[in-house]
């Protein structure tokens, strides 16, 4: 999933109303979401981010997903070539009623961010037995 990143980021439009806390570019990172009877799976592309790097919150039905980088420059090189430009990651999500909001979990490895979000009793699909009268 990582392989292509670098040529399929898209850079994130910031308003220009308020004042800017940093001037870095900000990127969509891309995403992957696999769903089961009892779970949905969002894995996302964040090159360079770690678990103190990403920030996420939910507000209402809002999960709001940020990441920050740092320079990546090796000590002693001069970089040539670079196909991750220096940026930070914003990614926003709505949530159904589906999700059980108590329960999501969250993992990082690799510059890849995995989120569980289990779903509600009442969403999950059910057996119903039928009886004979």
């Amino acid at each position: 999933m990582t392989g292509a990143i670098a040529e399929r980021k898209e850079e994130v439009a910031t308003p220009q109303s308020g004042e800017p806390v940093r001037n870095r570019r900000v990127f969509a990172p891309l995403a992957d979401i696999y769903e089961t009877n009892e779970r949905i799976f969002v894995l996302a592309d964040m090159p360079g981010v770690d678990e103190q790097t990403i920030d996420i919150t939910l507000e209402k039905n809002v999960l709001t997903i940020e990441g920050y980088t740092s320079s990546q420059t090796e000590a002693g090189l001069r970089l040539v070539h670079c196909e991750s430009p220096e940026g930070n990651y914003r990614r926003v999500f709505l949530l159904s009623e589906e999700v059980d909001r108590e329960g999501i979990e969250a993992t990082v490895k690799d510059g890849v961010l995995k989120l569980v979000l289990p779903k509600s009793a009442k969403a999950m699909a059910r057996k119903i037995t039928v009886k004979t009268e």
